[in-house]
């Protein structure tokens, strides 16, 4: 009872007084915002009511992106860290590359990314690839290098080859590192995701909410940033719940 006070009574409050005060334009008087420029809780759901089929198809379309971009990015990241642990002299370079890449602005990623794979979906999934492969290509090395060295040994000293060191020590002590890696994916590919319609889309939350903003339906484009936020958040969930079925054997699941 008491975790549930804490945890889930107090932020709902804290939501609702939040809202509240956004309603009675509390936030407008002391920034010197119009009701255009930041649009009343109650727009915005009006807005959400409105549009709710266009809504919820475009949202869709943005998370399909995400979680196509966040597997391929995540995945690739993976087999960089399998390559410079099993290969340091060869593979190491890779994980300097995948940084550099990641240091690259999205804003620039996204004309190329288009001028490659066009303006359909292939280029936003390729635009959060980008941006994904990195954390998972960093941390995944991390989880597979700092293994025990008692366990190391032990593995040696039943004759383990290389394969079997990677397969039952390395990968298996690199997994909670991996859903890391996965868990802040999940934030990256949707922002990657919606910047990427910014550019180059004729579909998606971020395509929806630029032309919301050139057209001055301000409801509409907040409707769009709380459907991002939901969705970013639910897609965290699904990561965080996956990552205690799968890792049930690491003190952080257990607690």
């Amino acid at each position: 009872m008491r975790w549930l006070d804490a945890g889930v009574i107090l932020p709902l409050l804290a939501g609702v007084v939040f809202l509240a005060l956004w309603e009675k334009q509390f936030y407008h008087s002391i920034f010197d915002l119009k009701k255009y420029q930041l649009p009343l809780p109650s727009a915005i759901a009006q807005s959400m009511r409105e549009n709710f089929s266009l809504l919820l198809s475009y949202t869709g379309y943005t998370l399909t992106e995400a979680v196509l971009g966040m597997l391929v990015g995540s995945a690739i990241g993976f087999l960089i860290a399998l390559t410079a642990t099993a290969w340091p002299r060869w593979g190491g370079g890779s994980l300097t590359m995948v940084a550099a890449l990641n240091a690259v602005p999205i804003v620039a990623l996204a004309p190329i990314m288009n001028l490659w794979f066009g303006d359909g979906i292939g280029s936003r999934v390729a635009i959060v690839t980008a941006t994904t492969m990195a954390a998972m290509a960093i941390n995944a090395y991390k989880g597979m290098a700092a293994i025990d060295p008692l366990a190391l040994d032990l593995m040696h000293s039943y004759a383990a080859g290389k394969p079997a060191v990677f397969r039952y020590l390395r990968i298996q002590n690199s997994l909670p590192y991996v859903f890391t890696a996965l868990k802040i994916n999940a934030t990256a590919s949707m922002i990657g995701a919606i910047v990427g319609e910014f550019f180059f889309s004729s579909r998606g939350l971020g395509y929806l909410l630029s032309n919301s903003i050139k057209v001055a339906k301000m409801p509409l484009g907040w409707s769009c940033i709380v459907l991002a936020a939901v969705a970013g958040v639910l897609f965290y969930l699904v990561v965080e719940r996956l990552e205690k079925i799968f890792i049930k054997w690491h003190p952080s699941a257990r607690s």
